[in-house]
């Protein structure tokens, strides 16, 4: 067996008294793609940016190739061959897909810069990952987020990686496009790269990878051959219990209608979408990306401009602007979460209250005792493992960081929820919780509309599942009634008549 390109041992890393990593170790084999598999803030990222440079560890030893590595930064971890791809893609999006690949290591002679030294080199790492129409002087921020994707992999061929590390790549990306990436992983093994790959899918990591390393509270709790152990072995490790039920759910009974949308259309999406929305009911939003699913919730709750339609609850018209749509008892959960739905500087507290702060005021002045004391009522319901409700928001994991989100949104006192991509980008022990909450919000007769591109997680949770195709629900069924073939075949649907629904 060839010796590992990489090898930890012992690595440990503090933040003050929060011990992020505990002697952990792990190695990586020519040709050999490990997954890295655990919970948020288990302590996978912080690994990975040791790797790369971004912190150092506060023990332990590294050596990739026989030689010792201690990297003082980013720059040295690319002198080793090191190359990181971020779930957030981190490109210059103003500048061309030759720049990017390139930045740091320009080709020159005696001091100028030989654009065509360059060009040659750029068109020979972007036909290797399957970009051969792509123009290298193309602008990175016009390209889609596959592309892009596919563009940070380029530039980790370019620096002639030897190691390179994923972490969540396919959380943006729709299926045709995860499929390209596992081919071009697959390359990247016939060529002896070493690859680290973070998914909280585990079907990814049975597709992708070869071994498996587990960590849970910052320690290595398991590692191996990734055919030599279970689905349910892998997440008792991760959560430290035996998990039973991956799709936990509350038992509710939907009632009647209760809001209605009618012939609803944006620009461009969605194009006419009528829908009956039940009390007590968890409807689901199937679709391909663009399909208009996002642009639909955002519709309804009023954050963008209604060419046409109405929406009404409980046979009441409700004006398409937020503050009415609010007040009539709506709340929306954005898929983009650090971005639109938290503010990442603002502590718990202040994210899960500043939506309705006036719940909290008297003559003028805000009741900061009361509304601590409340937002903490909120915060444990939910959930949400911070060091205090004083914590800064951007400093816990994503999936405390998307509960938090949704206590924002129950603070507001919703009544009808409409989550985007709830469980994007979390582990599945913090999405068996979100599913269990949506089941409890269900119970209380509340209305849940859920849009998710994880066709498992619909089928098990919804009532009711609509599937989208071009900015049109295309179909309704109960979600017993769906398979994921039918689904999949509903969403690439050429019809264009549209469809109303009871």
């Amino acid at each position: 067996m060839s010796p590992p390109l990489l090898e930890m041992r012992g690595i440990s890393k503090r933040f003050g008294p929060t011990r992020a990593l505990r002697d952990v170790s792990l190695s990586v084999y020519p040709g050999e793609v490990l997954a890295l598999i655990g919970e948020n803030g288990a302590g996978k990222s912080t690994l990975l940016k040791i790797l790369s440079g971004a912190h150092l560890a506060d023990e332990g030893r590294m050596r990739i190739v026989g030689e010792d590595y201690r990297p003082r930064g980013p720059h040295d971890a690319r002198e080793a061959g090191i190359a990181m791809i971020y779930q957030e893609l981190n490109l210059a999006p103003d500048l061309s897909v030759e720049d990017n690949l390139l930045l740091g290591q320009p080709g020159t002679g005696k001091g100028t810069l030989l654009r065509w030294r360059q060009r040659e080199r750029v068109r020979s790492v972007l036909d290797s990952v399957g970009l051969n129409d792509l123009d290298p002087t193309a602008i990175v921020g016009e390209q889609s987020v596959a592309t892009q994707q596919l563009i940070e992999v380029s530039r980790a061929l370019a620096s002639e990686a030897r190691i390179i590390l994923f972490d969540e790549p396919t959380s943006s990306l729709p299926q045709k496009d995860v499929t390209r990436l596992f081919e071009i992983i697959g390359r990247l093994k016939e060529r002896g790269i070493g690859v680290i790959y973070i998914s909280h899918f585990l079907e990814e990591v049975r597709e992708v990878a070869d071994s498996y390393s587990v960590l849970r509270d910052g320690v290595n709790v398991g590692s191996g051959k990734i055919d030599d152990v279970t689905d349910p072995q892998i997440v008792s490790l991760m959560v430290g219990r035996d998990v039973d039920d991956l799709f936990p759910t509350v038992s509710h009974v939907p009632g009647e209608p209760w809001v209605e949308v009618d012939h609803l259309r944006g620009d461009p999406h969605p194009r006419g979408v009528s829908l009956s929305l039940r009390r007590g009911e968890i409807f689901g939003v199937a679709g391909l990306v663009g399909a208009g699913r996002t642009e639909l919730l955002r519709c309804i709750f009023g954050l963008d401009y209604t060419e046409a339609g109405v929406v009404t609850v409980d046979g009441r018209e409700i004006a398409s602007r937020v503050p009415a749509r609010m007040k009539a008892g709506f709340g929306m959960l954005s898929e983009d979460r650090k971005g639109e739905g938290l503010a990442q500087d603002l502590s718990v507290i202040e994210n899960t209250t500043l939506g309705a702060l006036p719940h909290y005021t008297r003559f003028g002045f805000l009741q900061i005792k009361r509304r601590d004391q409340a937002a903490r009522e909120l915060i444990k319901r939910v959930e949400v493992k911070a060091r205090s409700g004083h914590q800064i928001v951007s400093e816990l994991s994503g999936g405390n960081q998307q509960k938090v989100a949704i206590a924002r949104v129950l603070h507001q006192r919703a009544d009808i929820l409409m989550m985007d991509e709830p469980t994007k980008g979390i582990d599945v022990g913090t999405k068996a919780e979100i599913y269990r909450m949506m089941g409890t919000l269900a119970a209380e007769d509340k209305t849940v509309v859920f849009v998710s591109s994880y066709l498992p997680e619909l089928l098990a949770v919804c009532d009711r599942i609509g599937v989208m195709a071009r900015g049109q629900i295309r179909e309704v069924r109960d979600a017993k009634d769906w398979s994921e073939d039918e689904v999949m075949a509903a969403a690439i649907t050429l019809d264009e008549s549209p469809v109303t629904t009871d």
